[in-house]
């Protein structure tokens, strides 16, 4: 970065630092020729949807990628957490972190199930199986744990609660393809895991999602509840949904299945230029992944400790959006915060410590195969760059607020 003086930054007037906006979550796509001829193959079949033969072909590739007996296709990662709660008998309460995206409570709430929020590990982000346990009543019927930045949960323990008080677990995998616990990827832990592949996801299917797992019982059941309850051709049996991914989404899977080795090589590359540059920046913490695991490095995941750095995360954030690099505050306010969460449980934040505290704090960076080393360099700079003016820039934007009265 070349600028040598604060007013160069943009928000004292300076020109921006990319003239494009660079996203947290712009898609990647695969090879287009590739994809072009599978949308075309779809057209020309006219089986556009309904179980079709190119969602029969990634249900069965994505199974073998992730070791499982049993992967369903559906529409979207939000309503296969609605349906797979149905198949595990979910009802009453279950227990979720806070920490994650309102997704993950929606679907139980939007199943009449209560979401009862529990707090998370400081170190991993993810739900803290030492406050599951004291959180359990007679109305909880299951636990559903999220891994955050897909990185797993502490599955062992989850497990070891769950058989002491007869829970069924499910795991929200949104972050998680191509991750690993203990050597194995995520995908056949608990009765169930869901799968995202949205658009802002490393892989994506355009938009859809996938339920794993290793029960034929509950696959059978999830079959069922994704296809209005039916059972043969005229024949519906119990309530059901329309869940089903499409054959050009699942085109779009293919592909993305295709070139899944390099979305990966390039987010670890991305995450190893990004830890080299800011690992050693006081007050940030860049999280980091397991070596010992495998991972998708798809989030490039900062700690803002104000106290340190002598800037919080927001304005920190205002400075990059400044310059054209649009980070995101994750998972910003906590569902807890936010309805219909705030006002039916308006008391559940004083046990949510840890949460409060990492909503404040955790920041997102740029990645993918839209940015590449050169660009890293220059946001890890301008991030540098930031911290070591603070003092100023915290005045000029704590002036700026108070003008416009925020």
């Amino acid at each position: 970065m070349k600028k040598q003086k604060i007013e160069d930054l943009a928000i004292f007037g300076g020109p921006k630092a990319f003239n494009e906006k660079l996203h947290v979550g712009r898609p990647n796509i695969g090879n287009k020729d590739q994809l072009m001829q599978r949308v075309s193959d779809v057209l020309d079949s006219g089986w556009l949807t309904n179980n079709g033969p190119y969602v029969k072909e990634f249900e069965r590739r994505l199974s073998e990628y992730l070791g499982v007996k049993h992967c369903l296709a559906v529409c979207n990662a939000t309503l296969a957490l609605e349906i797979a709660a149905r198949a595990l008998g979910f009802k009453g309460e279950v227990i979720l972190p806070s920490f994650t995206f309102i997704a993950s409570a929606h679907a139980m709430k939007w199943i009449n199930i209560t979401p009862v929020f529990c707090d998370i590990d400081p170190n991993t982000h993810n739900i803290d199986p030492l406050k599951i346990e004291e959180l359990i009543t007679p109305q909880t019927t299951g636990i559903l744990g999220v891994h955050v930045w897909g990185q797993p949960c502490d599955i062992k323990s989850i497990k070891k609660i769950a058989e002491k008080y007869n829970l069924k677990v499910l795991y929200d995998a949104a972050h998680g393809l191509g991750s690993s616990y203990q050597g194995r990827k995520i995908g056949g832990f608990g009765e169930a895991e869901v799968f995202s592949f949205h658009a802002t996801k490393f892989f994506n299917t355009l938009e859809g999602g996938a339920i794993t797992t290793n029960s034929d019982r509950v696959a059978n059941k999830i079959r069922l509840l994704r296809n209005f309850g039916f059972y043969g051709l005229d024949n519906v049996v119990e309530l059901g949904t329309n869940g089903k991914m499409n054959e050009i989404s699942a085109a779009m899977g293919l592909t993305s299945l295709d070139s899944i080795d390099e979305f990966i090589a390039t987010n670890k590359r991305n995450y190893d230029c990004y830890r080299s540059e800011l690992n050693d920046i006081h007050g940030l913490r860049i999280i980091h992944y397991d070596e010992n695991e495998r991972s998708n490095f798809q989030y490039i995941v900062l700690e803002v400790d104000e106290n340190k750095s002598g800037i919080n995360r927001d304005k920190l954030v205002h400075v990059l959006h400044a310059e054209n690099i649009l980070a995101r505050r994750y998972f910003y306010p906590g569902c807890h915060q936010l309805e219909p969460y705030r006002t039916l449980y308006p008391e559940v934040g004083k046990r949510l410590h840890e949460t409060e505290i990492l909503v404040e704090r955790v920041m997102c960076l740029p990645n993918g195969k839209a940015i590449n080393i050169s660009d890293i360099k220059q946001i890890s700079k301008i991030i540098q760059f930031t911290l070591d003016h603070s003092e100023r820039i915290s005045e000029l934007l704590s002036h700026e607020n108070n003008r416009s009265g925020k």
